[in-house]
C-alpha cells in the first residue's frame, strides 16, 4: 500500500515553485535597472562633436566606458527574457519563444554597437597621424562608421527590442500577470519608440533631438516602473 504524503510535504512543492518564481521576477527587475544604467553610461558624447575624429584619441576613456557599458547590456537584455521565460511559456509558448528570440537578435545588434567604438578609436588615431593629405578619406570612413553605429543602436536594435516587447506586453495584457495599466503603457511606449526609430531611419529626426528623446521617454519610464513592480511584487499568482 502506497504511503500517503503528509500535508506539509504536499504544500512544499508549490511553495518552492512560488519562491523560485519570485526570485526570477526580482532578478528580471534588477536586470532592467542594470540595463538602463549601462545604457546611460554607453552614451559617448564626443561622437556628437563636429570634430570628433580630432577629439577621439584624447577621449579614449570615454570610448572604452561606452563600449564596456554596452557590452553589459547584452547579458541584461537576454537575461531578462530568460528569467521570465518559464512563466511566460505557460501563458503562450509561441509568443514567449518569439520574445526570447527577438532578445537574442537585439543582443547581436548590441555586440555590433560594442565593436564599432574601438573601430572609431582606431580611426581617430589614424586621423591624427595622417595629416591633411589623408584627412578627407578618413573623415568619410568615420562618418560612415558613426552613421552605421547610430542606425544599429537607434533603428535596428530598437526595432528588434520593440517587436519582442510587443509580444511580451501582449502576454502580460492577456494573462494579467501585472496590472493592465502597466501592459497597456508598455504597448503604447513600444509603438512610440519604434515610431521614433522610423523617423531616424528616414532622416526625419536626429538621435539626440528632443523629438526622438521625447518619443522614447514613455517606454523608459514604464520600464523603470515595471522593474520596481517585478522586484517588489512579482507576477500575480493564480
Amino acid at each position: 500500500m502506497r504511503k500517503k504524503e503528509s500535508p506539509g510535504r504536499a504544500d512544499a512543492r508549490p511553495s518552492g515553485a512560488m519562491k523560485a518564481n519570485r526570485r526570477a521576477t526580482a532578478m528580471a527587475g534588477v536586470l532592467v535597472i542594470v540595463g538602463m544604467l549601462a545604457g546611460l553610461l554607453s552614451v559617448v558624447p564626443v561622437l556628437e562633436d563636429p570634430h570628433y575624429l580630432d577629439l577621439l584619441p584624447a577621449h579614449e576613456g570615454q570610448i572604452i566606458l561606452g563600449a564596456a557599458s554596452q557590452f553589459i547590456m547584452i547579458p541584461a537584455c537576454v537575461g531578462f527574457a530568460l528569467c521570465l521565460h518559464p512563466t511566460l511559456r505557460r501563458e503562450s509558448e509561441a509568443l514567449s519563444l518569439g520574445f526570447l528570440g527577438f532578445r537574442f537578435v537585439a543582443a547581436a545588434f548590441h555586440f555590433v554597437g560594442v565593436i564599432s567604438l574601438p573601430l572609431l578609436l582606431v580611426l581617430g588615431e589614424e586621423f591624427a597621424r595622417a595629416g591633411a593629405a589623408g584627412a578627407p578619406h578618413l573623415e568619410a570612413m568615420g562618418e560612415l562608421l558613426r552613421t552605421a553605429r547610430d542606425l544599429v543602436n537607434h533603428v535596428a536594435l530598437i526595432l528588434a527590442l520593440g517587436l519582442g516587447d510587443l509580444l511580451f506586453f501582449g502576454i502580460l495584457h492577456r494573462s494579467r500577470l501585472v496590472p493592465r495599466l502597466l501592459s497597456c503603457w508598455g504597448l503604447a511606449g513600444v509603438v512610440s519608440a519604434m515610431s521614433a526609430s522610423f523617423l531616424v531611419l528616414f532622416g526625419l529626426a536626429e538621435v539626440v533631438a528632443p523629438l526622438y528623446l521625447t518619443m522614447n521617454a514613455p517606454l523608459a519610464l514604464q520600464s523603470l516602473v515595471l522593474a520596481v513592480w517585478l522586484i517588489t511584487r512579482g507576477f500575480a499568482t493564480r
